[in-house]
């Protein structure tokens, strides 16, 4: 599942509304005691909104680092959130950072997944110029899994912004090549191609509906599916 940090952000928009973290932690956990074996790729974007730096002069790659480092803040929060909760869960993180996260290792995060923790992959692929999105696809890839869930504030994916245009047309199903074609925003490019390339379906949802978790459980289809050609 790939988040954005405003999600733990709450209505306060920016930083972490502790309330919001452990509600989402415990929507999480209900996924985890179904059976499933799930893992987190988290934004940083309450922490640091990266066009607000560019636009002050500072440099990108400086940028992208100060947002990996917001990752890892949001990944333990929700750590212990969801620990609290009685649910174990890790932080791997790209960029090695002891004692607080784990250095990101494959057989790791598999042993941890089918051991049933909530491994969450904190900053991003460790690389500047590479998106959270990205890193999902990548660690999706690497570890085999089923399916990528982009969690969004809107139901799915349209032809074009629904908060813009009223005659947005709602896309409940779409290939990875019309998704780049299109450039829909939901996910950048290079996620999109990553998951093409390894048949792994992206599966774009609200998580501000009230049953997302139980569509989740239950397979219901809803949002818009992104698969193979």
């Amino acid at each position: 599942m790939k988040l954005s940090g405003e999600v733990l952000a709450g209505d306060k928009h920016t930083g972490l509304d502790f309330r919001t973290v452990k509600n989402f932690a415990q929507d999480l956990a209900k996924i985890c005691n179904s059976g499933f074996e799930l893992s987190l790729v988290i934004g940083g974007g309450n922490m640091l909104r990266g066009r607000d730096a560019l636009d002050y002069g500072i440099d990108r790659v400086s940028v992208d680092s100060i947002g990996m480092l917001g990752t890892v803040m949001n990944a333990l929060a929700l750590k212990a959130a969801l620990q609290n909760s009685g649910t174990p869960a890790q932080v791997l993180s790209a960029v090695g950072m002891p004692p607080l996260a784990e250095l990101y290792n494959r057989e790791k995060a598999r042993d941890l997944l089918s051991s049933g923790h909530v491994v969450i992959f904190a900053a991003g692929t460790g690389h500047p110029f590479f998106s959270t999105d990205t890193a999902a696809a990548l660690r999706a890839s690497e570890l085999g899994l089923d399916c990528v869930i982009k969690g969004t504030k809107v139901n799915g994916i349209y032809d074009k912004d629904p908060n813009k245009f009223q005659d947005a047309k709602f896309l409940p199903e779409l290939t990875y090549s019309e998704a780049i074609r299109l450039n829909i925003q939901v996910m950048d490019t290079a996620a999109f191609a990553i998951c093409r390339e390894n048949k792994i379906p992206v599966w774009v949802m609200s998580i501000q509906e009230p049953d997302w978790v139980k569509n989740i459980i239950e397979g219901v289809k809803t949002g818009t599916i992104v698969k193979e050609d």
